[in-house]
This record gives C-alpha cells, sequence and structure tokens, in this order.
C-alpha cells in the first residue's frame, strides 16, 4: 500500500502532505528526509483514526508512476485490512475476543495499535476468526 506525498518548500523547511490525509501536515528541514517523515507522519494519522474508529482511506492515486510516495510496512497493512475488515463486517474487538477464544481484551487492542510489534500467528489467528483470507504475494525466482 503506497500513499501519495506532496513536498513544498516553506521558507526553510519543507511542508509535507498527502492528499488521501487531510489532516496531515509535517515538516522537515532537509528534502532528504522528507520520505521518512512523510511515512511516520501517515502511519501516525492512520492509527489516529483506528483510535477514533474511522474510516481509514485506501491510496487514493491508481497511477503511481510518477510523484512521490511511501509504503507503509506489511505489519501495518495487516493491522490495517483487519480494522477496516471487521468496520465492513460490523464486528466489534469484543466480539473478535470471544471468536477468538482470547481471554485477555488487551491481547485484541494491540492488533490494532501500530506501535505495537504484533507476531505474525496473532494477527492470523485475527483474520481465521472473521473467516478472511490473508493472501501474500512474494515474487520469488526459481533455483537454478
Amino acid at each position: 500500500m503506497r500513499y501519495e506525498l506532496n513536498f513544498s518548500k516553506d521558507g526553510n523547511s519543507w511542508l509535507i502532505t498527502s492528499p488521501d490525509f487531510p489532516e496531515l501536515t509535517t515538516f522537515c528541514e532537509d528534502i532528504d528526509d522528507a520520505s521518512q517523515y512523510g511515512l511516520k507522519a501517515v502511519e501516525e494519522a492512520i492509527a489516529a483514526r483506528i483510535f477514533d474508529n474511522t474510516d481509514v482511506p485506501l491510496p487514493s492515486s491508481k497511477d503511481q508512476s510518477s510523484g512521490s510516495f511511501i509504503e507503509i510496512s506489511s505489519l501495518t497493512a495487516l493491522k490495517l485490512g483487519l480494522y477496516a475488515s471487521l468496520r465492513n463486517l460490523g464486528i466489534s474487538r469484543a466480539e473478535l475476543q470471544r471468536r477468538m477464544g482470547v481471554k485477555n481484551r488487551e491481547t485484541v487492542d494491540r492488533l490494532f495499535r501500530l506501535d505495537h510489534n504484533s507476531r505474525l500467528d496473532q494477527i492470523e489467528a485475527a483474520y481465521k476468526a472473521i473467516n478472511v483470507p490473508i493472501k501474500i504475494e512474494i515474487p520469488i525466482p526459481e533455483a537454478a
């Protein structure tokens, strides 16, 4: 998942925005650091929307051949996909906890916190509990 970033000179700094997140505004001093600052800002915007229980937009730009884009991590994409799936299916976190057979609510809540390094097996169990398959594509070359 790649989100578009816009960079514009603002005095001695660079202003960073994103068409997908109107609330996203951050600055950096060096254009070489702009993508890193933009990625952090996008992740914070996603985390805030998950915390507020509001929709998180998918990347709007279909043409990613020009412009500046950042790619969120696979873990963030999995957490975002799980969050969006629950919202789409009308399943609460409490119901997910019940379906997963987890006693501690915090275990489920961590699956939605981008600052928590959730284990893949926990995320897979959550997807399985709501009957949503995970599809991963890795271009593995054939052995020579």
